[in-house]
């Protein structure tokens, strides 16, 4: 099957970080932007071959398909030297082939265009799983429609050859420089005899080897989610890769913990710069020194040092070099109970300051079992509901992914359908109606289990669409199941005067497709770091039981 060759003046910037992003032998050279590009050997070649419409071989390049193709690498490169003109230097490279798997597709429809200049194709069993995928209202069937209508989209642009290769550009993305080609053509797949050629992956394999001799020396490398796939392929001699584009974090440990220790020496390098003030119940300091650039908006910061006083603050504003730190409400002291819950350590102090400032609207808790992040919430939300009357309601909902296998259908409505999944949400109700936790306050003795519950509406999240949440508390419990996709579903539900809390355990990840890197909740943190209304605290320590801290550290 034809397609156009790989230049060998490419740039190669590269968002998929599983490419192989080390030059080959000959691929060192770099340009200046504001010049212009030299035509490579082989652009020279496939010009005359044009010009004279013959058929001529390429030396290194698989066959080209027609005259108009030989150019269009050169024209992408024009194209991106026009849109960057500021980069100075660009490293080149030859552009690769990837050869996508159908769960790719159905894991993220916009992945055909993820792969910036380099190639994509769809072997034609692709296209025959995402027909089979199609139907139904889960995630996957919507995805496989909505990378159907990417691939009409392509395929009806004007002037789109499948076979020769449709520019992945048309239809908007312009990052996607590469082409897109359909298997329009048989070829020889031959698999060893152990491998069934009638199943569906091994005729994907066969694919991707019978393009790799066809393409030689050009890279042609598999993308799959599917392990047994990646490893069949590699036994194979193939090239095969993980989708990793969807990855917030390379590693879970990188995610950003919303905390900051003060070195030893911060008093020695910013003490005489220091400017402070007090204002009401707080006291404000202004900083500038080395420490400043690391710091983000609504990040906390401590200092804990034998023999010196502590100090426990927030960031509250960043302008340039200096930065301004606000001291923090104590709420381990018992005068500070929220609906008779004191806190037990530094960390769970640091997110109650969160859940409780009315000027911090997204907040995210990540911790292991016990670190009371939901019993934290519910106490700031029935505070702010039912003592401050700053919000109407709590609503609660969290990801209905069971650990072992399901129960089947549940009776009743919406609520009663989603009890059995909110027995976290009755345990710590059942602790704070009785105000075990020590004085409750008034409403705490006064309130029965009925008034709290009038103002907890649990909602499923598989009808949020369309809904706007006004003046609400909303807790999403379990956040850790979900996909950056439905995180922003529901984030953006939120209406005027809404605060939304995203709680969550990135150990006990149960969605299929779903690591600590590309979680939803791992997706939120990330991209609202540094926001100056929304705030994250990783809790540290459990405090449930001994029992609960020693099997969290040690199973």
């Amino acid at each position: 099957m034809p397609l156009p060759p790989a230049p060998t003046q490419r740039a190669s910037r590269l968002t998929h970080k599983a490419f192989d992003t080390q030059p080959d032998d000959n691929d060192g050279a770099v340009t200046e932007a504001t010049s212009k590009p030299v035509p490579s050997q082989e652009s020279r070649n496939a010009k005359r071959t044009a010009k004279s419409s013959k058929t001529a071989a390429v030396r290194n390049t698989a066959p080209l398909a027609a005259a108009p193709q030989a150019a269009a690498p050169e024209s992408r490169d024009n194209a991106r030297e026009k849109t960057k003109p500021t980069r100075s230097k660009r490293h080149t490279g030859p552009t690769k082939l990837f050869v996508l798997d159908t769960n790719v597709l159905m894991h993220d429809p916009m992945s055909l265009f993820r792969f910036e200049e380099h190639d994509v194709f769809l072997p034609m069993i692709v296209l025959e799983e995402l027909d089979g995928h199609k139907k139904g209202m889960t995630e996957v069937a919507r995805n496989a429609r909505q990378a159907s209508r990417s691939l009409d989209a392509l395929a009806s642009a004007q002037g789109a050859d499948l076979g020769k290769g449709s520019p992945l550009n048309t239809t908007g993305y312009t990052d996607a420089l590469g082409q897109l080609f359909f298997q329009t053509q048989a070829l020889d797949l031959s698999l060893p005899l152990a491998l069934p050629q009638g199943k569906a992956d091994n005729q994907i394999l066969g694919v991707v080897k019978a393009l790799g001799e066809l393409h030689k020396p050009r890279e042609v490398v598999l993308v799959s989610k599917d392990i047994n796939m990646r490893v069949k392929a590699r036994a194979l001699g193939l090239q095969a890769e993980d989708y990793q584009n969807d990855k917030t974090l390379e590693d879970g440990d990188l995610l950003y913990p919303g905390s900051l220790a003060l070195p030893t020496d911060f008093w020695t390098k910013h003490g005489k710069t220091v400017e402070s003030w007090q204002q009401g119940t707080h006291t404000y300091y202004r900083i500038t020194g080395p420490v400043v650039p690391s710091l983000y908006m609504n990040q906390f910061v401590y200092f804990e040092a034998p023999g010196e006083p502590s100090l426990y603050a927030r960031v509250t504003e960043i302008r340039g070099k200096t930065a301004v730190l606000r001291t923090l409400k104590d709420f381990t002291s018992q005068k500070n109970a929220v609906w008779g819950v004191t806190t037990r350590n530094r960390e769970q102090n640091f997110a109650m300051n969160l859940l409780t400032d009315p000027d911090v609207d997204f907040v995210t808790l990540a911790g292991t079992a016990g670190t009371g992040k939901t019993l934290m919430a519910l106490a700031a939300g029935l505070t702010q509901v039912l003592d401050d009357r700053r919000y109407t309601e709590i609503i609660m909902t969290r990801a209905t992914v069971s650990v072992g296998e399901d129960i089947g259908f549940l009776p009743g409505t919406e609520e009663e359908k989603m009890g059995p999944w909110m027995g976290a949400l009755d345990d710590n109700l059942e602790f704070l109606a009785k105000g075990d936790g020590g004085n409750a306050g008034e409403w705490g003795r006064a309130a029965t289990n009925e008034l709290i519950k009038s103002r907890i509406k649990i909602k499923s999240m598989n009808f949020m669409r369309g809904r706007t949440f006004m003046n609400k508390y909303v807790i999403i419990d379990e956040a850790q199941n979900l996909t950056p996709k439905q995180m922003k579903t529901l984030i953006t539900r939120a209406g005027p005067g809404t605060k939304i809390i995203c709680m969550g355990n990135l150990a006990q990840i149960d969605t299929p497709y779903l690591t600590e890197g590309s979680s939803g909740l791992t997706y939120a943190v990330d991209r609202f770091k540094g926001w100056a209304h929304g705030g994250h605290i990783t809790l540290a320590r459990g405090e449930r039981s001994r029992l609960a801290d020693f099997a969290s550290e040690t199973l």
